[in-house]
């Protein structure tokens, strides 16, 4: 049989249209083979929270990352769906020091919006992919135990209500469900470790708590900018790592709201998680875009290299 070598250079591979993909998938496996079986906490919240097509997307991604071998929690609050239902029951939203000030009838609200409403929506979506998500608040299972939390404003504490401050977290009821295969999802409300009430604590706090708890790789914090910024407002290039000991530096340079996002990322990194990670929760797919690609997006914070050694 003679074969036509000039026919077979005529005629070369064919481009396929899907190479790309396969592309963007091998780019993926080192960063999947890393992350195989690790936990890892996800902060849900801000505009991520209110946009029909960014919470689908953050649905998908939150699947994704556990049909690829992951373990994810999800940790949200619920801001704006609060103010809006006090304003319904005519309640005014006050804020002291970032926090939200919860007085017992806003505590009723907010506890019925996060576990009710939230929480809900957020099983459902995640569920249209498989039986896998399961909702729980602080109060089930003793996951959360808090104290009483006074803000502090211009040196002096002031009272703001039904917040708490964790003091206790017990991982059980999460681990169980990890280890059958389902995502928890946690509504930031904690049982009362002294008093007999319930609090409504700060979700980038809990999340932060309970990432260390669960020994987590890595927490994910979703938030409306694009990440830390070097010199705000005077430059908008954002800062895309830095060590516990530079994040501490500049806390009290930071806008208070990003304040207890990065505060929770400096607790997590100083017990025992190994990076936390500020994302820009207004892109589409960004959990998979940090995780899964060399770029990534967004600021991460790591420990500083004495902590790592103490780790080891």
């Amino acid at each position: 049989m003679t074969v036509n070598h000039s026919q077979e250079r005529k005629n070369p591979a064919r481009k396929h249209t899907a190479q790309p993909k396969a592309r963007i998938l091998i780019e993926a496996l080192p960063w999947l083979t890393r992350h195989h079986g690790k936990t890892v906490v996800i902060k849900f919240g801000g505009n991520a929270m209110v946009d029909d097509e960014l919470k689908a997307a953050f649905a998908q991604d939150v699947v994704f990352l556990r049909h690829a071998g992951l373990r994810p929690v999800v940790v949200h609050g619920g801001g704006p769906q609060i103010s809006a239902q006090l304003d319904r029951h005519g309640l005014v939203s006050e804020f002291k020091a970032g926090l939200r000030v919860t007085t017992d009838d806003a505590m009723d609200v907010v506890r019925m919006v996060l576990a009710g409403q939230v929480q809900r929506e957020l099983v459902g979506l995640l569920n249209q992919h498989g039986p896998l998500a399961v909702g729980m608040t602080g109060e089930d299972a003793h996951l959360m135990s808090a104290t009483k939390h006074f803000a502090e404003i211009d040196g002096e504490q002031v009272d703001i209500g039904r917040v708490g401050q964790i003091t206790d977290i017990d991982t059980g009821a999460i681990q169980a469900l990890l280890d059958d295969g389902r995502i928890p999802v946690v509504s930031s409300i904690a049982r009362s470790s002294d008093d007999g009430h319930v609090y409504n604590v700060n979700a980038d706090t809990a999340a932060a708590a309970l990432a260390a708890a669960l020994n987590a790789e890595t927490l994910m914090v979703l938030t409306d900018v694009e990440g830390l910024y070097a010199d705000w407002p005077d430059s908008d290039e954002v800062i895309s790592q830095l060590g516990a000991s530079e994040l501490e530096k500049l806390l009290p340079e930071l806008a208070s709201g990003m304040v207890p996002k990065m505060q929770g990322c400096l607790h997590a990194v100083r017990n025992g998680v190994t990076n936390a990670r500020v994302i820009d929760g207004r892109v589409q797919h960004s959990i998979l875009l940090e995780i899964f690609t060399d770029e990534g997006i967004g600021t991460m914070v790591v420990p500083d290299a004495e902590d790592e050694g103490e780790d080891q």
